[in-house]
């Protein structure tokens, strides 16, 4: 669609956006020259300039490269929640022309072997409580295992005694803890690292090169490294910052991961490409994030629904001095009208709903600021064409009608990582350009807005990650009492959406094994946002004339069988 013929178009922002062609890395030596004592992230009573940032980085690019040979290319895993150790771990893999692959913290040991044998990752980065998931991989000497992992405790680098008021209420104890862990072949510390300063390779990266492989789960049940240039990530990073009116003086909030894309560009490239200030939460604790915005004045907050949801539930947001919270922005799944219509009338703020995904850095499409519409994916951002289509013949559809929604733009991922079979299948030529196939069924309106209606792949949002059934089916198929599963995805008010697994249990099974049993199982066999919350026992699954499990049928009949409640939200 072309943005001539949106009326409602963000007063003062380009069509198109002129990029600068830096690295990422470039932006973290402009503050630190800039603003050389100006707090970089603010962390339980803890500050890190953009000096000190710099600094880091550089000494941590200078021992990737010198000490553990990481060259140009190659790929690092990182595995932390939220914390000063995790910017500088990221920017420095990229500040050494290496590619970060971001690992979540609820991986099992089974899944982060498979990111590293799927990206050639020999070097991890990780922190000390997460250690004993990324250990077993540590092996020096074997080139098809990890070489080395640096590990890092939150507490290094915390005041002895931080103020009361700079540390959130509800810490978890992993923050405070000593460092835990014996030095042993492969195994360092990373603080040790960046102590012997050792000087950053003399060549930056490029604009083009590969500097994230952030992993998405396929319908195949196989997650897909999206190879993204630190072109990509910069143009929905800036896209954003134009989009909202962030500004150097912003105050951001990161309380979303870090490690998913919605944290990672809204809580660390947005703000440090700007110069601006970051304060994090290792988790998420809606108290403790309603205290820190009032403390901080943080003006800008980038989170999914369901947090937003929780945040505005808690009596601490009414309790505590809001009004300096100017920019609340999201996607993942929609606002409920409930919810957004309180931050308007209590709160005076605009939630302002966003689409985007881990194939286009996140920011993809927009709702104009001034002129937003509810549980709506919005219009195009700069340099953004969205098309909706026809899944089978891939035409392009007229106003209304719903189809697949297709796009290009320069935030577009350069591809599945050595998956080539994805790529066929993901991306296709119209009218003479690529566009990418997003899997999303939507519709556009006469004033160029987008909305959602349903999802061409299957797919379970929770919270804001997205679980593939497939994948959590072949899971399911190692226990030794299921026969058969079926995995929906069923409402819930507070993530949007929970895992549900309907199973067929093998005859010697049935009265032998629970469905508590089978919940307890999967949270040692995969990632807690992927285990069934909800487990039901059936005598049969129903099959097409081919022999396919009927997910949708059964989707929908559980849908209409569970009631769904609306969150309380205090008045």
């Amino acid at each position: 669609m072309s943005t001539s013929s949106l009326p409602y178009w963000p007063k003062g922002v380009p069509r198109t956006l002129s990029l600068p062609q830096v690295p990422l890395t470039h932006f973290v030596q402009v503050a630190a020259e800039r603003f050389p004592n100006k707090p970089a992230v603010i962390f339980c009573g803890s500050t890190l300039t953009y000096a000190a940032l710099l600094a880091r980085v550089e000494a941590l690019a200078g021992y990737l490269t010198q000490r553990l040979g990481v060259q140009r290319g190659d790929r690092v895993l990182l595995m932390s929640q939220n914390c000063p150790q995790y910017v500088a771990a990221y920017y420095g893999i990229m500040r050494a022309g290496a590619v970060v692959v971001p690992v979540n913290a609820m991986c099992t040991p089974s899944e982060i072997r498979y990111y590293m044998q799927d990206s050639g990752a020999r070097v991890a980065m990780v922190a000390q409580e997460l250690l004993p998931q990324v250990l077993p991989l540590l092996q020096a000497g074997n080139p098809d295992a990890l070489q080395a992992v640096l590990v890092h405790a939150y507490s290094e680098g915390l005041p002895a005694q931080p103020a009361s008021d700079e540390v959130p209420d509800a810490v978890p104890d992993v923050v405070f803890a000593p460092r835990q862990w014996t030095e042993a072949p492969g195994l360092l510390g990373l603080e040790d690292a960046i102590a012997q300063a050792l000087p950053a390779p003399a060549e930056h990266p490029g604009s083009q090169d590969l500097c994230v492989l952030p992993y998405t789960s396929g319908t195949t049940g196989h997650p897909k490294g999206c190879m993204h240039t630190h072109a990509t990530v910069l143009a929905s990073n800036m896209s954003s910052q134009v989009w909202r009116g962030l500004h150097m003086d912003s105050v951001f909030l990161a309380v979303a991961p870090l490690f998913h894309m919605l944290g990672m560009q809204g809580g660390l490239n947005v703000p440090i490409t700007l110069g601006a200030t970051v304060v994090m939460l290792p988790r998420w604790h809606a108290a403790s994030a309603a205290r820190l915005i009032e403390h901080h004045r943080v003006s800008a907050w980038a989170a999914p629904p369901a947090m937003l949801i929780d945040f505005f539930a808690n009596p601490a947001a009414a309790q505590r001095d809001l009004s300096s919270l100017s920019t609340l922005s999201g996607g993942g799944a929609a606002m409920p009208e409930t919810v957004a219509n309180l931050l308007q009338t209590r709160f005076g703020i605009a939630y302002n709903e966003a689409y985007g995904m881990t194939e286009t850095a996140s920011f993809l499409l927009g709702n104009p600021p001034a002129r937003g519409k509810r549980q709506c994916l919005g219009v195009i951002t700069p340099g953004v064409d969205a098309r909706i289509v026809d899944p089978e013949t891939l035409r392009e559809l007229p106003v209304g009608e719903v189809g697949e929604l297709v796009t290009r733009g320069p935030q577009l991922m350069r591809g599945y990582w050595q998956n080539e079979s994805a790529n066929q299948t993901s991306f296709f030529e119209l009218d003479g350009q690529t566009f990418f196939r997003t899997g999303d069924l939507a519709s556009v309106d006469e004033e160029g807005y987008f909305f959602m209606r349903d999802r061409l792949k299957r797919m379970v949002n929770v919270s804001g990650f997205k679980v593939w059934p497939a994948e959590v089916e072949n899971t399911l198929y190692e226990h030794p009492a299921v026969h058969e599963a079926c995995i929906i995805a069923v409402p819930d008010t507070q993530r949007g959406e929970n895992v549900m697994a309907l199973l067929v249990l093998k005859p010697g099974s049935k009265g032998q094994v629970t469905e508590q049993d089978i919940i307890d199982w999967s949270r040692e066999h995969m990632a807690v946002y992927k285990t069934p919350r909800i487990v039901r026992f059936m005598d049969v699954l129903p099959k097409s004339g081919t022999g396919k499990i009927l997910w949708r049928q059964l989707q929908e009949q559980e849908h209409a069988r569970l009631a769904v409640s609306t969150p309380q939200v205090i008045p």
